[in-house]
Parts: C-alpha cells; sequence; structure tokens
C-alpha cells in the first residue's frame, strides 16, 4: 500500500453505482476496492482497508448482517448507503457500530465530505500532497501573462499585476496543472503548507478576484472555468514553462 493513501471498499450490488464511486474516490487520490456481495467483502478484507462504504439494500445479501459480521471482526469505519425512507435501517445500522450514513439518492461531494470526515475522526490515512516546490527562477506563461516564480509576481505586457499571496500561490497551482479538473476539496488538499488556510469559501473568492485580474469578461471566464458538480479547470489558449 502506497504510504498516505487511504483503502476504500466499496460494497454496493449495483454496478453502476460502484463505478461511480471508484471514479470519485480515485478522483480524489483513494485506492478503491469493490464488492458486490458477501464473497467479495471477505476476499477484500484479506488486504487492508481504511474504510468501508455499505449499501444497505444489496439484492442477494443483507446489508445489516454484512455490517454486523465487519463489525465483529474488524474495527473498521462504515458509511452505509440507504433508501431516503429507510430509516429503520439506519438507525439500526448506527446501533450496531456504522460511523455515518448517505442517503440516496447522494451528491458526490457530499460523499468525500463525509468519507473525509469519517478518515479524520478514526486516525485512518487521508489523501495528501504536498505543494509543488516553486523552481527557482522559473516562468510560467500562458495567453497574454506570465508568472514569475522567483519574484512571485504576474505580470502582463511587462507590467506587473497585484496579487495576494494567497491568490498567487493558488493561479500557481492552476498554471501547473492547465486542462485538468481539479475539485475544491483537491485544491485545499494541494495549498496545505502555504501560509493560509483554505476553505470552500476562501477558495471561491479568490478564483472571483483572480477572474477580475486576468479575463477579459469575469462573468464570463474563459480561463478559469467552473465545471459543474466537479470544481474548476484552468484553459488557456496558450501555456509554456521555462526553468
Amino acid at each position: 500500500m502506497k504510504e498516505g493513501q487511504a483503502h476504500i471498499l466499496v460494497v454496493d450490488d449495483d454496478d453502476q453505482v460502484r463505478k461511480l464511486l471508484r471514479r470519485c474516490f480515485e478522483s480524489e487520490n483513494y485506492r478503491v476496492t469493490e464488492a458486490k456481495d458477501q464473497a467479495g467483502v471477505d476476499k477484500a478484507l484479506l488486504d487492508e482497508v481504511d474504510l468501508i462504504t455499505l449499501d444497505l439494500n444489496l439484492g442477494s445479501a443483507d446489508g445489516l448482517t454484512i455490517a454486523r459480521e465487519i463489525r465483529q471482526q474488524w474495527d473498521l469505519p462504515i458509511i452505509m448507503i440507504t433508501g431516503k425512507g429507510d430509516m429503520i435501517d439506519r438507525i439500526v445500522g448506527l446501533e450496531i457500530g456504522a460511523d455515518d450514513y448517505i442517503a440516496k439518492p447522494f451528491h458526490l461531494r457530499e460523499v468525500i465530505a463525509r468519507v473525509r470526515s469519517v478518515l479524520r475522526r478514526t486516525g485512518s490515512r487521508i489523501p495528501t500532497a504536498k505543494p509543488a516546490a516553486e523552481p527557482q527562477g522559473a516562468q510560467i506563461s500562458f495567453d497574454d501573462f506570465v508568472l514569475d516564480m522567483d519574484r512571485r509576481v504576474l505580470t502582463r505586457g511587462g507590467q506587473d499585476i497585484r496579487l495576494t499571496t494567497g491568490e498567487f500561490n493558488l493561479l500557481a497551482l492552476f498554471a501547473r496543472q492547465p486542462h485538468k479538473v481539479l475539485s475544491r476539496d483537491r485544491i485545499m488538499d494541494l495549498l496545505k503548507g502555504h501560509d493560509w488556510a483554505p476553505n470552500d469559501r476562501s477558495i471561491d473568492n479568490q478564483i472571483a478576484r483572480l477572474r477580475k485580474v486576468i479575463e477579459a469578461d469575469n462573468r464570463n471566464p474563459c480561463l478559469l472555468r467552473t465545471v459543474r458538480g466537479a470544481g474548476y479547470s484552468f484553459t488557456p489558449q496558450h501555456h509554456s514553462s521555462t526553468e
């Protein structure tokens, strides 16, 4: 197992739901194993698992029974996935030791938030990434702009543009990963260790301010695009980097 990479076991008898959750977790740098029944769970638990998401309404098995057996043998956090009307199952699940529950239909952003919360509470591994070191003398050029990493300034047409430390760090993060969609959670992970404490609102505010600086029309952004339900993507027409 890679150091610092949490391993999530996704238990659901619906192939589409399992694949959806796998893509969601892997996009956040989690390791994922899928299981659709008791046999799959038993096999997966031979490996080291950090957290289990468990659908209680499995077609071939009782999710509560599986949860009880897991709890009897393993000290692992369990997040139950239930239908909206399954209040009794939720209560029973929590009573037998489940750590949280998610109601269907769910939003992937809520799933990630609940997984992170449970992993923090239980002391399990959460994917982290150290901020990339800023190479001395490096410059990143995009469209009409140049990011000077040594001077830590943004220029356009040879003129310096004033940015706060947080705005510069955020723009540098995007400029190093053009055309890649970054979720808010991923941005927060990557910016930890810089001299500001990012959160959802601060990131959105910083992006709004950056758009006023780099966009021709900040109400219709072309460089810092919002990817609905996923995060943000930096999409310059021209991009180059030198050291």
